[in-house]
């Protein structure tokens, strides 16, 4: 814009102009009619967008596959190369960080914005499995952890019926 002037403001602050402060407004009456109940903690439903908290911190599956204990993590738009993966004691650790550019040029307009953010989920997993031959496969987005139960683990198992 010509002739305009910037506020004084805190450094590593940009004061937003009044056309984006109305956009957060109504985004913000948006996600509040969406999800009414995202003032007092987690929606409970699916829906709506994520908060930048809720997209850092990654879904997780953990599930015993008979001989071995399988755990898948969603992790749209993290490269492999920033996912670390690491087994101490009995404690699987997963973390990693997702970095994310937007640029956006039409007539007049231009935006370039950038993000980032570190997670790290933490689980602990039951007795009789062999950490050693453990395996992490990474594609489409998706982390996939298998680690095969020992004999004597996969031999106590015990299929109880229902009555």
């Amino acid at each position: 814009m010509k002739g305009s002037k910037e506020l004084i403001k805190p450094e590593g602050t940009r004061a937003l102009s009044p056309f984006e402060e109305l956009e957060r407004m109504e985004r913000w009456f948006e996600d509040i009619w969406r999800r009414p109940f995202s003032l007092i903690g987690s929606p409970l439903w699916a829906g709506g967008r994520m908060s930048e908290r809720e997209q850092l911190s990654p879904s997780v599956d953990i599930y015993d596959a008979g001989k071995e204990f399988t755990v898948t993590v969603d992790l749209p738009g993290v490269r492999k190369e920033d996912l670390h993966v690491n087994l101490e004691g009995k404690f699987l650790t997963i973390s990693g960080e997702k970095k994310k550019e937007e640029k956006v040029e039409k007539d007049n307009y231009y935006r370039y914005e950038r993000s980032y953010g570190t997670f790290t989920r933490r689980f602990e997993l039951p007795e009789g499995l062999e950490w050693e031959k453990a395996k992490a496969h990474y594609e489409n987005g998706v982390l996939r952890i298998e680690i095969p139960k020992s004999e004597k683990a996969v031999e106590s198992t015990k299929h109880i019926p229902i009555e």
